[in-house]
């Protein structure tokens, strides 16, 4: 397989993976370009906001006491990394298999391990309970 493909490999799934923060990040960008703030204002608004995006979300999973609430910001990160895996994995086996079917098995195969990658990737950036011990201890 040739280097770029590869790359863009590499890129489509860290992209589905981190879908979430690369769509809120793309999101604020461009409408921070379209006010008037430029190409670089436009690209700094959006690498703050996705980054932003992931600290929230990692420290709302490090001091949040509640399970049912942490389980619910997991759901919320990794549903969209589903749905992007699903597109980018049922599009690809469209360029390649004929058959409706097994589009549909690789793509179902591609989804499950992206979205398996997001949770671990998304619950082991988190520290879990010592951070939160800390906080209720004093």
């Amino acid at each position: 397989m040739p280097r770029r493909h590869r790359l863009f490999c590499w890129l489509l799934f860290t992209l589905a993976v981190f879908a979430l923060p690369f769509f809120v990040g793309l999101t604020i960008g461009t409408w921070t370009f379209h006010t008037g703030a430029g190409v670089l204002g436009g690209a700094v608004a959006r690498l703050m906001a996705g980054g932003a995006t992931i600290c929230i979300g990692q420290l709302a999973l490090a001091f949040l006491p509640w399970t049912w609430l942490r389980i619910l910001i997991i759901l919320i990160y990794v549903a969209p990394a589903t749905f992007a895996a699903y597109s980018a994995t049922h599009g690809i086996a469209q360029m390649g298999i004929s058959s409706p079917p097994w589009q549909t098995v690789f793509a179902v195969v591609g989804t499950v391990a992206v979205s398996n990658t997001a949770l671990v990737r998304f619950t082991g950036m988190a520290a879990d309970e010592p951070a939160r011990q800390r906080v209720t201890r004093g």
